[in-house]
């Protein structure tokens, strides 16, 4: 349970997103299906642990001690029940998001649930995570440039071996360790610098590429990132 709530918690700003994409009709629907779950709840644990009026046996009214104990314990079933609607809603939304990028590039399903989830768990926007595949590799797992970038993100042995010493071109073929690789290295670009457009040059044309442009006082920009960001609204990071 708490590995599922840390992957949830990760993904909850990309998620968030895809929630704000459902519909108001929609999202009425899932509350209303959740709140109703959520009172039955209690309202049945509230109702099994009620105790009598009258103790049995004798004519004393019940004093209510046991009602302090019965709230907490209607309280915590509270918590627990709306921390798994919450969990159901991100998971919903997750579903929602992951069939969205599936039509919008035209890909398979379980595809797009991989680079979505891979991006989540590499704390970069699902979204920038698409539009980095498509640009780079246009979802062709088996890519391999001129340049010996290999797989879905494009991604070169000298690069990987960062992250994986012993790791094989070949193995970069893999799309969960590609993505994984890739993600993680965008990242990595995005968080030493500034401009998200300089961390994504320096992930097409090398950082080293990129800094003896600047220390020349030439502009490195070579449109990349002008046609990986077009339209996009989200946050980057």
């Amino acid at each position: 349970m708490n590995d599922i709530k840390i992957v949830a918690a990760k993904a909850a700003g990309a998620l968030q997103h895809a929630w704000d994409r459902l519909s108001a009709t929609q999202q009425i629907m899932l509350r209303g299906i959740g709140l109703f779950s959520l009172l039955a709840l209690i309202g049945g644990a509230v109702g099994g642990w009620a105790p009598p009026a009258m103790v049995q046996g004798g004519g004393n009214f019940y004093n209510g001690s046991s009602a302090v104990s019965d709230f907490f314990r209607a309280r915590e079933l509270s918590e627990e029940s709306s921390g798994e609607l919450e969990l159901a809603l991100l998971r919903l939304a997750r579903a929602e998001a992951v069939m969205a990028y599936s039509a919008q590039y035209g890909i398979p399903a379980n595809l797009a649930e991989l680079i979505f989830d891979v991006a989540s768990r590499e704390g970069l926007d699902p979204e920038l995570g698409f539009r980095l595949v498509k640009v780079e590799s246009g979802f062709n797992v088996r890519a391999h440039s001129r340049a010996n970038a290999y797989g879905l993100a494009q991604v070169q042995l000298a690069t990987a071996r960062f992250y994986d010493a012993g790791i094989t071109s070949e193995r970069l073929f893999d799309p969960e360790t590609n993505l994984r690789i890739g993600f993680r290295y965008l990242r990595y670009l995005m968080e030493n610098y500034d401009d998200i457009n300089l961390a994504l040059l320096a992930y097409n044309r090398g950082p080293s590429r990129i800094k003896d442009l600047l220390d020349a006082g030439r502009d490195p920009d070579n449109g990349y990132p002008s046609v990986l960001m077009e339209g996009y609204t989200g946050g980057g990071r």
